[in-house]
């Protein structure tokens, strides 16, 4: 079983953030899929009625949805040389300030970055 992470694949901030993670994925926990790909396909129905465009979504081993900072929390975890920056990201408190810097973020990564006409796969 495999974490399942769902990121915008026109998006070329998100497309490198995969394309990294994967290289640092040594345990192969995993898989990735673009947004793109999930709509009308009936196989992600815990996405129906998300964002999964404004934020990077997750499921996890455990069945849980996560979107957000708490995506990229559990990603620094997952990861055995970024797990230190997991654990100090789960510290209390960490949230209140880590969710807002990431919507933030996240709403301007199109002005910042670009967009790609169509979506990236590899």
């Amino acid at each position: 079983m495999k974490h399942v992470v769902f990121y915008d694949a026109q998006c070329p901030f998100c497309f490198y953030v995969k394309k990294t993670f994967r290289k640092f994925d040594w345990l192969n926990q995993i898989k990735w899929v673009a947004v793109q790909e999930t709509s009308g396909t009936g196989r992600y129905p815990y996405l129906d009625g998300r964002h999964t465009l404004e934020e990077i979504h997750m499921l996890t081993k455990e069945g849980e949805v996560k979107q957000g900072f708490e995506t990229i929390r559990k990603l620094f975890l997952s990861l055995p040389l970024f797990s230190v920056i997991g654990l100090l990201l789960s510290l209390p408190g960490v949230s209140r300030i880590g969710s807002p810097l990431y919507r933030w973020f996240s709403d301007h990564r199109h002005q910042w970055f670009g967009r790609y006409d169509l979506p990236r796969y590899a």
